[in-house]
């Protein structure tokens, strides 16, 4: 294993795991304070939640994957996974080892992606082709990510047979009843078939033979398929760590109020990692970034541990962008739905805002 020097003596060293909403923007706020190293399995950071319009708009993604060397001036990009952390020390599948005076955990959820930005670009031309070129599309799981590009497809190709199959008794299970009860309402607007209570036998599909059989005996002829069921944590690599009594009986690193990992004083976690009780989503995963790398930048300081910032969940907001112009929003004391609710999200879907919060221009696209 090869053992990194700091590229400053003097600076503290902190080292970023994971380059996601969470990481990237944690990584943006500590690259002047510290001796920074971002050490993520890809080039580039990926305003998730934009993902499923480049499917129907490959053009889009060019704004909405940033290569990570865009917004990060002063600090070292190592593209390689973690595979150990000790108490002084992080290691990569390279066999790259690197100090850390503090050490931010922020890997999210697991997901087969490509390395290069230009690769993940390439990727989302794949997919609008071969949504381009189907009759009949079947998203499997009738989650945000199902119902989103259930929602995307159909307002971009009405004429496509578009089905979700999901098992579970609704749609977006995640919020409350209202919200699942609207965007069902506005999947019938749009001929969109809803198959719930059943799962799809994948492998009952052939190249020739393009009818899926459901759990349920249902048949369903689809030119094509998308799976967009949940994600594992991307924790199961820490258990051969320093970390591994740190972790829950779900994969959650368990944090204090100050989202430093539970009986360690350098280490933080955040975002999806995280056993905070609340709904994971990205917005709350950027608060996360915000309150931790205060933290840490009044650590290195010398400040006062009793001076910390506190972080506190808030009230469950989520809004499910439905297309171009509708979206369903629940918010603490009411759920709405339709194209009022659709100008906060569903035009943009938050890349500029998000691309700002990096330092760079919401508008440019990316060369």
């Amino acid at each position: 294993m090869e053992k990194t020097e700091s590229e400053s003596g003097k600076a503290r060293r902190v080292v970023v795991i994971g380059g996601g909403i969470a990481g990237s923007l944690a990584s943006k706020f500590l690259q002047f304070d510290s001796d920074l190293t971002l050490i993520d399995p890809k080039e580039y950071f990926e305003i998730i939640w934009a993902s499923l319009r480049s499917m129907v708009e490959p053009s889009f993604a060019e704004r909405s994957v940033i290569n990570h060397k865009k917004y990060l001036q002063n600090g070292r990009v190592v593209t390689s996974p973690a595979v150990n952390i000790t108490d002084t020390d992080v290691v990569t599948a390279d066999g790259l080892v690197f100090g850390y005076d503090y050490l931010v955990i922020a890997t999210g959820h697991n997901d087969v992606l490509p390395k290069t930005r230009q690769e993940k670009l390439s990727q989302y031309q794949a997919e609008y082709e071969k949504i381009k070129s189907s009759e009949s599309i079947l998203i499997v799981g009738g989650g945000p990510s199902g119902v989103e590009l259930a929602a995307e497809i159909s307002v971009d190709f009405p004429e496509k047979k578009v089905t979700i199959v999901h098992n579970g008794p609704r749609l977006l299970e995640f919020v409350g009843q209202k919200a699942a009860d609207k965007a069902f309402d506005w999947m019938k607007s749009k001929r969109v078939e809803v198959i719930l209570n059943q799962r799809v036998d994948l492998s009952s599909a052939s190249d020739g033979n393009k009818t899926y059989r459901t759990s349920g005996g249902e048949t369903i002829h689809a030119d094509c398929h998308f799976l967009c069921t949940g994600k594992p944590l991307s924790s199961e690599w820490l258990k051969g760590t320093v970390l591994k009594d740190n972790l829950d009986g779900k994969g959650r690193l368990m944090v204090d109020e100050y989202l430093r990992v539970k009986g360690r004083k350098n280490v933080f976690a955040i975002g999806d990692i995280t056993d905070v009780p609340e709904m994971k989503q990205g917005y709350i995963a950027e608060k996360h970034a915000s309150v931790a790398t205060k933290n840490i930048k009044l650590l290195m300081s010398g400040g006062n541990e009793k001076k910390m910032s506190t972080y506190k969940p808030g009230p469950d907001i989520a809004i499910i962008s439905l297309g171009r112009k509708d979206s369903v929003a629940q918010f603490p004391f009411m759920t709405v739905s339709g194209c009022i609710p659709g100008l906060i999200k569903s035009k943009d879907l938050f890349v500029g805002k998000t691309r700002k919060a990096r330092g760079l221009d919401p508008n440019i696209v990316d060369p």
